[in-house]
C-alpha cells in the first residue's frame, strides 16, 4: 500500500488501528525526502530526532498509553519557528548557523501531540516574498511543475506536503504566505484569525499581523491540526483566550447559509481559466443550497498600499535587533560601532529584507510618517468596517486566492512591484485579522493548480472547514488537483 499520499486524518486511523507503525511511517517520509530533494522544500532534516519520536510513541501505543491527536505523524516546520536544539535560520546568511535555544508554543504543542517532527521547510529570507526565490539557500520548486514556484514565503512548507514529505506543516501568513504557496501547489492553506495561534517562539516579520497557520492535503487534516496548536498562551498577550472548538467535527450542511461575492474580488487582472474555476465553486455552492450575496468592500483597492507600509515599517523595528552584536553574521573588519552594524547587516540580510527595511525606515521617519503610516492606520481601520459590514450580510466571502496560477522562476525576480501584486487578494485578509482558508479549486490548461479562498468573521474557522469540506469531497474538480 502506499502510505505516503494518505491524508493525515487516514494515516492516523492506519496508525491507531496498527496496520503501520510511526517508524515505518517516519522513514518512508525520510525517503521521501531524499527522493524528492531536487525540490529544496527542506534546509534541514530532523531525521534523529524524528526516528526517536516515532520509536517512543510505538513504545507508548505498545504498552497502552494515552496519545496525542498527532501520535506518529511525521510534521514539518517552516525554518522561522524554534525548535530547541535544531538550526533556525529564516532562510537567511545572517542566521545561517544560529541554533534554536528554545522551542516556540506551536511547535510544543505538536509535540505535546505526540507528532513527529521531521524538518524545517525553506522560506522567503525572513518570510518576506511572495515565490520562495529570496531564500539564501535556494528556491524551492513546485512538485508540480519544478519550472515555476512554490509560492511564498511558506512554499517549502507547502511543496514539502505536496512532494508527500510529510502529512502536514506549520507555516506564517502576513499577507498571504500560506494561502498563495498552498494554491500554486495544490494543497489546503489556512490563515486563523489572528491571535488564535500563539506568535511566541517564532521570529517576527510584522508583529500585527503575522500568524502561524496550518498546510495539509485536505480540510479534515487543517482542521485536526488547528484544533492541537490554538489556545492562549502567556507568552504572548496577543494570543486570545477565545475557547478552541472542536474544529475535526465539521458540519457537512451548508443549506442556507450565505456566501457573500464582492466584485472588487473579481476586477480585470483576473486570469480567466482563474475566473472559470471560480465560477464554477459558486455555481455549485449555489446547487448545494448556499445562497448569493452581492457584497461591496470599495476600499478593497487601497489593501496592498497598506500592507507594505504597514509590514515595512514593522519589519525595520524587528529587525534592528540584527545588529551582528549578539548573535548571528558578524562583520569581520569594521572600525566602529556603527561600522560594525551597517557591515554585518549588509553582508547578512539579502536584498528584498534590505528594501522592506529602506522602506519602513522611510515611512517612519519625521517627514513622512503622517503622509504614509498614520494615513495607512485610517485606512486600515476604514477596510475593518467594510469587512464587518459585509460579514452582516453573509457567512463567508469567496474569491480567487491568487490571480494567476504559479509563474516561472525567475519570471518577476526583476519587477518588484509584480511581485507584489500576485498577493493583491490576499493581504486584505490579515490587515483586518479574520481568518481565511485556500482550497484547490481547479487547473489550468497546463494542468497547475488553482486556489480559491474562503474567508469568514473573527474566529469562525469553524465556517471555513464546512464550506470548504463539502467542496472538497463533492466537486469534481477539487478531486483531480
Amino acid at each position: 500500500m502506499d502510505y505516503l499520499n494518505k491524508s493525515l486524518f487516514e494515516i492516523k486511523e492506519l496508525l491507531e488501528s496498527g496496520k503501520i507503525s510511526s517508524v515505518e511511517l517516519t522513514k518512508m517520509c525520510l525517503e521521501q525526502i531524499k527522493h524528492t530533494q531536487n525540490i529544496n522544500a527542506l534546509i534541514s532534516v530532523c531525521e534523529d530526532f524524528a526516528l526517536k519520536t516515532a520509536k517512543r510513541v510505538d513504545e507508548d501505543r505498545k504498552n497502552g498509553k494515552k496519545l496525542g491527536a498527532l501520535a506518529g505523524i511525521p510534521i514539518v516546520i517552516k525554518d522561522n519557528i524554534n525548535l530547541k536544539g535544531t538550526k533556525t535560520t529564516c532562510a537567511s546568511k545572517f542566521l545561517e548557523n544560529f541554533v534554536s535555544p528554545y522551542t516556540a508554543t506551536c511547535a510544543q504543542k505538536l509535540i505535546d501531540a505526540d507528532a513527529v517532527i521531521i524538518g524545517k521547510a525553506n522560506m522567503d529570507e525572513f518570510a518576506m516574498g511572495s515565490s520562495n526565490e529570496n531564500s539564501a539557500f535556494g528556491a524551492a520548486l513546485n512538485p508540480k511543475n519544478t519550472m515555476c514556484v512554490p509560492g511564498g514565503s511558506s512554499g517549502g512548507s507547502a511543496a514539502s506536503v505536496s512532494a508527500y514529505q510529510c502529512f502536514g506543516a506549520l507555516g506564517t501568513d502576513t499577507g498571504g504566505s500560506i494561502r498563495e504557496p498552498a494554491s500554486f501547489c495544490g494543497v489546503v492553506g489556512l490563515k486563523p484569525t489572528y491571535g488564535r495561534v500563539s506568535r511566541y517562539g517564532v521570529v517576527a516579520f510584522a508583529s500585527s499581523l503575522d500568524q502561524v497557520g496550518t498546510l495539509t492535503r485536505s480540510v479534515k487534516d487543517s482542521a485536526i491540526m488547528l484544533e492541537v496548536i490554538s489556545g492562549q498562551d502567556k507568552n504572548d498577550m496577543t494570543s486570545s483566550a477565545e475557547k478552541v472548538p472542536n474544529f475535526s467535527n465539521i458540519k457537512s450542511d451548508i443549506k442556507g447559509l450565505k456566501i457573500g461575492i464582492a466584485k472588487e474580488f473579481f476586477n480585470e487582472n483576473l486570469n480567466e481559466e482563474v475566473k472559470k474555476s471560480l465560477d464554477d465553486a459558486i455555481s455549485f455552492y449555489k446547487k448545494n443550497g448556499a445562497e448569493l450575496v452581492d457584497i461591496s468592500l470599495p476600499s478593497l483597492d487601497k489593501a496592498l498600499a497598506v500592507y507594505y507600509i504597514i509590514s515595512s515599517a514593522e519589519a525595520a523595528s524587528n529587525l534592528a535587533r540584527f545588529d551582528g552584536v549578539r548573535y548571528g553574521v558578524r562583520a569581520q573588519k569594521f572600525s566602529d560601532i556603527n561600522d560594525l552594524y551597517f557591515k554585518s547587516r549588509s553582508q547578512g540580510f539579502g536584498g528584498e529584507v534590505k528594501r522592506r527595511i529602506m522602506l519602513g525606515n522611510y515611512v517612519l521617519s519625521s517627514g513622512y510618517f503622517d503622509a504614509f503610516y498614520r494615513k495607512a492606520k485610517k485606512a486600515q481601520k476604514v477596510l475593518k468596517q467594510e469587512f464587518s459590514a459585509a460579514f452582516s450580510k453573509c457567512d463567508v466571502i469567496i474569491s480567487p486566492t491568487t490571480a494567476n496560477v504559479a509563474f516561472k522562476i525567475g519570471e518577476k525576480s526583476s519587477d518588484p512591484l509584480s511581485m507584489y501584486l500576485t498577493d493583491i487578494f490576499t493581504v486584505p485578509i490579515n490587515i483586518v485579522g479574520v481568518p481565511a482558508m485556500s482550497i484547490p479549486c481547479g487547473k489550468n490548461k497546463d494542468g497547475l493548480p488553482i486556489g480559491m479562498q474562503l474567508i469568514a468573521k473573527q474566529w469562525n474557522e469553524e465556517m471555513l472547514f464546512r464550506f470548504g469540506e463539502i467542496f472538497e469531497k463533492n466537486h469534481k474538480e477539487a478531486k483531480n488537483v
